[in-house]
Order: structure tokens, then sequence, then C-alpha cells
């Protein structure tokens, strides 16, 4: 008999549909730890990815998926019932007080230590461009980056100029080196803002100013905006003069002439980078979910939680961010943060979020979205839950606020403060030093981020359906063994980062950026 449905954990009271079921179904799910194995029969259909119980769930129990609470029974739900909004509601609420297990802290870094352990003894090699502030890059594009929206069309303008003079029309990466591209990051903002958001603007621009995966960058200003240019250096910092060029259009008669030279200058100095070969540990990724639904946390977030571990173990660093999808998951996090300090930081980031929902009178727990539901996810404790999968075993070694990038010393798995919105998350993780990012969907989504964004299906038919999206089915772990599908994903991540292979979001053109905003417009 095929497997058609799963218990996560041996304390779960609820299994997950693997493909939607018939009413009188009988399902055996396998016996697990010290459970026996469980024949339930159903009382209604199940749609894929939806929960059913497994025993009777009495009014006001708590509902057990992945071992934690996803949400209370508001009434008796009988064994092979459907589990699902119309009979569990949140426990969330506001800011909460944690305590700091250095025993189990230090257990769970040793067992992460072992089971990585054979990892270590050969790391892969990636052809990367190599930076001269020690950070290398999985691409080398020319960035041309607006201060302010106003010149946000003079941008793009400039960049499809010079994509086909320079790139033939259609930018792509090079396994040997080479302007693989000219791309604009537009947004609205850059004036008419105050306080934190007008420097929450320039800390992200600047940013992406010094990302490594920009062999040359054209920091195009209006001129009158507030993020001009003597204001935007004090973010920007050192810079080197022959990588970084700014252009304030006002100052020109004709704007486009300017653009066209600092961009052929621009061009020249970054057509000099070849690739050269680096561990694989080298490079930063991100990790990032959208669009999830029931299957995400078994398939998807699993596997890219494998390869989380995979490359932590190697040495490497990885970034999570998506803090609201947290709430509820987050003493996983906190039971493997290295020392005090890091879990003290984990701790603030949690309740600091909820503390910015305070703050705009809303409630923490407005999540799932109707397509998360829709795919069989019940509550911001059940999305938590699958989207934490995604950070595997690996001891939490850093936490960033938003708008800070990656220190080059800091391995291990780094949280990152930022929203769950899949564009503003992205931008965050690119900011942060993401050469690459790991993003895994269940209902399906085409946005792309500046870097490449691999993705990564919870299941067959959105594989088959949107393959024009898709990079990676991983609903294959459900058919072959776990480890194969971990290698399989990890090739094609070394191919993506060496230029020998490109991901769809790269081949469509998708690519964006979103500033996080938290305050009012002039």
């Amino acid at each position: 008999m095929s497997k058609i449905a799963i218990r996560i954990n041996a304390a779960d009271v609820v299994a997950v549909a693997l493909q939607s079921l018939s009413k009188g179904t009988q399902v055996v799910l396998e016996a697990m730890d010290n459970v026996p194995e469980t024949t339930v029969t159903l009382q209604e259909d199940i749609t894929a990815g939806h929960k059913f119980a497994i025993r009777q769930i009495k009014k006001g129990e708590p509902v057990i998926k992945y071992g934690y609470p996803i949400g209370e029974a508001t009434e008796d739900i009988a064994a092979g019932k459907h589990v699902h909004t119309h009979n569990i509601h949140t426990l969330l609420s506001g800011e909460l007080e944690y305590t700091y297990d250095e025993a189990r802290a230090k257990a769970a870094y040793d067992a992460w230590y072992k089971e990585t352990e054979k990892l270590r003894a050969n790391v892969p090699t990636v052809n990367v461009y190599k930076r001269a502030d020690g950070r290398v890059g999985s691409r080398n594009e020319i960035w041309i980056v607006p201060l302010v929206g106003c010149v946000n069309k003079i941008s793009e303008n400039l960049a499809m100029w010079a994509n086909a003079k320079f790139c033939g029309g259609e930018p792509k990466p090079s396994e040997k080196g080479g302007v693989e591209g000219f791309f604009t990051w537009t947004h609205p903002y850059g004036c008419s803002q105050m306080g934190g958001d007008k420097e929450t603007t320039a800390k992200i621009l600047a940013d992406l100013v010094h990302h490594p995966n920009a062999g040359g960058v054209l920091v195009v200003s209006l001129g009158c905006e507030e993020n001009n240019v003597p204001y935007f250096k004090e973010f920007l910092g050192e810079y080197d003069e022959n990588r970084v060029k700014f252009m304030v259009t006002q100052q020109f008669e004709d704007e486009m002439e300017e653009g066209k030279k600092l961009l052929t200058e621009l061009a020249e100095y970054a057509g000099k980078f070849q690739r050269e070969e680096a561990p694989l540990t080298d490079i930063v990724l991100g990790m990032k979910c959208g669009g999830s639904d029931g299957m995400s946390g078994i398939t998807a977030n699993a596997l890219i939680g494998r390869i989380c571990d995979a490359m932590t173990g190697m040495g490497g660093r990885v970034m999570l961010t998506e803090v609201p999808e947290m709430f509820g998951a987050e003493q996983m996090l906190m039971n493997r943060c290295v020392d005090k300090d890091r879990f003290d930081k984990t701790v603030n980031l949690i309740n600091g979020f909820k503390g910015y929902y305070a703050r705009h009178n809303q409630v923490c727990y407005e999540n799932p979205s109707p397509g998360n539901k829709a795919g069989g996810i019940t509550t911001l404790e059940d999305k938590s839950l699958g989207c934490v999968q995604k950070g595997g075993k690996a001891p939490v070694t850093g936490v960033l606020k938003y708008g800070e990038r990656l220190p080059q010393n800091v391995t291990g798995l780094t949280l990152l403060e930022g929203p769950g919105n899949d564009i503003v998350s992205t931008t965050d993780m690119t900011a942060a030093g993401a050469n690459i990012i790991l993003f895994s969907t269940g209902r399906g989504t085409p946005l792309g981020a500046p870097v490449p964004t691999v993705k990564i299906a919870t299941n067959h038919p959105l594989a088959q359906n949107k393959h024009g999206w898709i990079d990676f089915d991983a609903a294959r772990i459900l058919d072959e063994p776990s480890d194969s599908v971990r290698d399989a994903l990890l090739q094609q991540i070394i191919d993506i980062v060496s230029g020998r292979a490109v991901t769809k979001n790269e081949k469509n053109g998708y690519r964006e950026i979103a500033i996080f905003k938290d305050g009012v417009t002039l």
C-alpha cells in the first residue's frame, strides 16, 4: 500500500493527507518511536495537504502537529474528521517570557555536529567572482540603484540600453566571466519620508551597492530628494570609485548620455572579472517560503532544512527571516541558540516584532493567508512550525536587525529581522548579503529577488503545472531517499552559483525589490 498520509511526530494528534482522500478510506499510519501503527477511517473527504484527527480530540485540548501545539480545539473532534479553521483556533497572544536552557542548547549543538560530521570532510567547490573585501559573487552584474523613485524610468532605460549594447539584449550568467547583465532596482521611496523610514531606504540601497553579485554599480540621483548623494554616502561608507559611480541627473543637460558614459566605464571595469574556484561555504544562502500549503513543512521546507544543515555543517552561512512566521515556533529556534547572548537577541527579535503589531493596534496572529488556508494551513502556529523547518537542526549563531549585513566571520544559521512579505523579505536577505535564495512554495509564485531565487515546489502538481516558475520538485522526498534528493538540490545550487545553470526567475526576468516602511508619507 502506498503512503497516502503521514504523522510527522510521534506526539501528533493529527495526520496530513499526502493526496486527496475520500470519506470511508482506511488510512494506516506507520509506527513511530513508541507509538504503534494506527488505522483511521476517514469520516469525510480530506483534500491533499489538509489534516485529520487520528484520535478523538476534546474541546479545549491542544492540537499537536510537528510535536507542538498549532492551536486549540473549539469543539470535540472525532478520529477521522477534518481538522481546520472550523474547529480549532490559535493560542497566540502578545509578548512572552522565555528561559534559556543551556544544557538543551548544548545537546542540540552536539547532535547537529555529529550528524553533519561526514559533510565537513568533503566540501564541494564552486566557481565564483572573488571581490576585494573577501566576499564572493555568484553573478557579475552591473546594478543601477535609484536613490529616489523619480528616476526609476531613467534607470530602466539605461539598463535596457546597456543590455542591448553589452549583452546582446539578453542578460545571462556565464561559466567563465565578464559582465552578465545590467539591472535596476526601482522603488517608490527616497523622498517624502522621515525618521526611520528615510534611514531604512538609505541602508537597504547602500547594502545593495555593496552586494558582491554586482561587479559595478551606478547610483542615480535626481538631485533634490531627501535621500540625496551626500546623505546616502553617510550610510554607504567606504567604496571603490572604479566600481561605484554616481550620477545626479539635474546636473546634466542630457542625463542619458552621461549615464551611458558611466555604464561604459563600469562595463570595462567589471568585464575584467573572471570566475575562480572557491569552497561552497564562501557563498551566503538565504531561505524563504511563500504561497505555502499543508505540504510545505513536510517536503520543501524540510528539504531546505537538510540543505541548511549541510551548509552550516560544512562551515557555511545561512539566513532565515520572516519573523512573524516564527511566532508559535520560536522555542524551536531558541532551543538551538549557541549562547545566552544569541538567545536574548532572539527573544528581542520575536517580542520586538510583536511590539510592532501592537503599536499599529493589530493582533500578531492575523495570518495565514486565504491561499495558505486553502492549501491546508490552519493557524499561524501551523504555518510557523512548517516555516522554521527550513532552519533544519542548525545552531543559531547570529541575529541581525533589518538593514544589517551579515559579517564574514559569522558562520552557521543567522536569524534576520524582517516581515513575512515575499518581496520585502527576499530584498532583506539580498541586502544582508545572500548570493542565492531557496524559496519554497506550495501554491506557486513567480517573483524573484535581485539574486538567483530557486523556486522549490512542495507538491508534484505544482511542479508539473507551473514548470515555467518552478526549479525543483521537493515532493520527490516522499518517493526517493532523502539524502539523494538533498544531494540533487545541492548540486543544482552549485551549478547555479557557478553560472552553469540559470533559475526560472532569472530566465523570466522576474527580479525586483521592496523596502520595509513603518511611518508616514509626507
